[in-house]
């Protein structure tokens, strides 16, 4: 059952457990998806004595903002300023993030930017390298077809006008076929009748090519992020060797970036969701490096 937090810029909903006194270990989700995705892994991390937060990102779930009037960025600095602020709000100082898809870019800002908080990384499904994203190899290109088409107004309008059909698109190419249910997806669409879900998303996916304004309260953290030239969080890679939209030869390659230790690992036949399609590797991975 989800708690709530009250940051500076929203009201959190989350889920906690484990024992209170544990290593605190965050896990951010992506897009298009919630908490459900961790469903497989946070019972074996809590029985390991570690205390699970699961946060629904801004736009998801029953997560919402305290002013009709801020912006609803979907950049990826201020989903780590929501982070900080969450663990701010519960009194954690330091702690472990494992991230997948947005929230695997959500963990590389918060190592680079809040380096002291961060005890390690756990990065799901998604690659790193200094600077703005740069532009895709052709093949990439083409599995980025919802980017580009979110950057138009027939895209956009159809992200408002239907975005459980929007979603699950993605989730029917993205990995092998039959790794889910209706029922699973079912559950976790809801967090898409969110009313911010679809200017989030809008948001983030034409911001991060430059195709919109970011919002100037995340200018600082921005700067510091962009300016990275490194990582020194020891870090954990994770890529599905099926992986239907992040090539995996896109994070191969960068160990260069990460000064403080790095482990990259493919999972063949895996798609872009290993927690749902792989949960006992995955986790069994996790533990090992929550563990060293």
């Amino acid at each position: 059952m989800s708690q709530f937090a009250t940051t500076p810029t929203l009201r959190i909903a989350y889920e906690d457990g484990g024992p209170k006194d544990g290593p605190p270990v965050l896990l951010l989700h992506g897009w298009p998806d919630d908490p459900r995705t961790y469903d497989a892994v946070v019972p074996t991390l809590q029985a390991a004595g570690y205390r699970t937060i699961v946060p629904y990102l801004r736009g998801f779930g029953a997560t919402s903002f305290l002013s009709e009037k801020t912006p609803r960025s979907g950049e990826m600095v201020a989903m780590a300023q929501d982070a900080i602020d969450l663990a701010d709000a519960l009194g954690i100082k330091t702690f472990a993030v494992i991230g997948h898809d947005w929230g695997a870019r959500i963990a590389y800002v918060m190592a680079a930017a809040f380096a002291e908080r961060i005890t390690r990384i756990a990065a799901l499904s998604v690659g790193w390298q200094p600077g703005e994203l740069a532009t895709p190899s052709l093949e990439q290109v083409r599995k980025y077809w919802y980017q580009w088409f979110m950057a138009t107004k027939r895209g956009q309008d159809t992200v408002r006008r239907d975005p459980k059909a929007f979603a699950r698109i993605q989730w029917e190419t993205w990995a092998p076929q039959g790794w889910f249910s209706d029922a699973e997806f079912d559950a976790t669409a809801k967090s898409f009748e969110n009313p911010d879900w679809p200017d989030v998303t809008l948001h983030s996916y034409t911001v991060r090519w430059g195709e919109a304004d970011k919002d100037p309260r995340y200018r600082d953290l921005d700067s510091r992020a962009m300016a990275a030239q490194s990582i020194k969080v020891p870090t954990l890679m994770i890529q599905g060797g099926a992986d239907g939209v992040t090539l995996a030869a896109t994070t191969d390659g960068k160990d260069k970036y990460f000064t403080g230790g790095y482990r990259r690992v493919v999972l063949d036949g895996v798609g872009h969701f290993p927690t749902r399609e792989k949960p006992a590797a995955v986790t069994q991975l996790l533990l090992a490096f929550l563990k060293t």
